[in-house]
């Protein structure tokens, strides 16, 4: 499969820490730098692969914090100098995707971007590859913003969900259908409701639109968040880049684009969603760690083991062992267990606990162990 004509642009969110993955993902080092599911490339390795059957390096950009920016040059040789945007702080989506945007726009005003995050895992790459060229199809032919919506597998409680309308029939995007609204994440009873009415889609976080939409959502909707971007995006090409960076982005508001844009341009009709079914995972948790890492053929264990030279005995036990220490860790007689050993803290939980790591993590902090988050 070819990649997309000249004017597409793919940015790639790299921010976040991860709390649900600690102790492998910590503030410094984040679950995006780490080769979690043990596939021989890290999470952003992984999706700055995919994003190269879309564009060459010359039209990807990294939006990453500040303190990761060396990290994510050593994992990506091929990144170009001037396409990584180093954030000060964590700002959320809408700031570090719009102003990447704005820096496009003003490269070229016809682009389309597409904002594919760093931290997410998709098993069949040339399915995505298809779909998000029905989206940019989609984007260039409406000037309306397009996301990608995931067929549910399960009824999750953990995702937000799309619930889709009209089919559009749209030239080059023969799937499109009109997005009719997103959906919070719902209990489980409601969950059950989407997942099986086939009207309803995982919303997996992936936009693309052209540049000048986005720029002018952000303007009519958040107008102060616009104005900060447009101000350090004048400052981009000087000498006083690092100055008005470090004036204007603290004062920016911390909200995610679903919120500030997605959400009020479904309500406004101005959304389509691309059905997508390319075996996505937004690599959340421990859980999912362990179902994407399920024991290779001829495995003679239930225990999936992930790092290098990582040891490990078990006795009648499933689950999943992370380790970067070396040790030995033997497991006997649990089942779906989840072991994380790293030099200065050992996590021990079930996968059905997964989610509640985050809590762990708070207890660190309470405790007055940053030097452990």
């Amino acid at each position: 499969m070819g990649r997309m004509k000249t004017n597409f642009h793919a940015v790639i969110p790299a921010g976040g820490s991860g709390t649900r993955l600690w102790p492998v993902s910590r503030v410094a080092r984040p679950k995006f730098l780490h080769d979690i599911l043990g596939t021989g490339s890290t999470l952003l390795q992984a999706t700055w692969e995919r994003t190269a059957g879309l564009v060459d390096p010359a039209h990807t950009w990294v939006v990453t914090g500040r303190a990761h920016v060396d990290a994510v040059r050593e994992q990506l040789p091929d990144l170009l100098p001037d396409r990584v945007v180093a954030e000060p702080e964590p700002k959320d989506s809408a700031a570090a995707i719009g102003l990447a945007a704005l820096l496009v726009q003003r490269e070229d005003p016809e682009a389309v971007i597409g904002s594919f995050s760093a931290d997410h895992s998709i098993t069949n790459t040339e399915e995505f590859l298809s779909v998000v060229q029905q989206a940019v199809a989609a984007a260039a032919q409406t000037g309306d913003i397009v996301t990608v919506g995931i067929t549910p597998t399960y009824p999750a409680t953990a995702y937000g969900y799309i619930e889709t309308g009209e089919l559009l029939r749209l030239e080059g995007a023969p799937t499109a259908r009109r997005a009719a609204a997103f959906v919070e994440k719902p209990d489980a009873v409601t969950a059950r409701t989407y997942a099986y009415s086939g009207g309803y889609r995982w919303n997996a976080g992936m936009f693309i639109m052209k540049a000048a939409v986005l720029v002018d959502f952000l303007a009519e909707r958040a107008p102060d968040l616009h104005a900060g971007l447009t101000r350090i995006a004048d400052a981009w090409h000087t000498a006083d880049r690092g100055a008005v960076l470090g004036e204007v982005w603290p004062t920016l508001e911390k909200v995610a684009i679903d919120y500030v844009v997605a959400e009020p341009a479904a309500a406004a009709g101005r959304v389509i969603v691309i059905p997508g079914d390319f075996g996505w995972d937004d690599v959340g948790d421990f859980d999912s760690v362990a179902k994407l890492r399920q024991p290779v053929p001829g495995e003679q264990t239930g225990v999936s083991a992930i790092g290098e030279d990582i040891d490990v005995i078990d006795v009648d036990s499933r689950g999943v062992v992370l380790s970067e220490t070396g040790r030995l860790v033997a497991l006997v007689g649990v089942e779906d267990l989840v072991v994380v050993d790293t030099e200065d803290a050992l996590l021990v939980t079930s996968r059905a606990h997964a989610q509640q790591v985050k809590k762990a993590v708070a207890r660190v902090a309470e405790a007055g162990r940053g030097e452990l988050l």
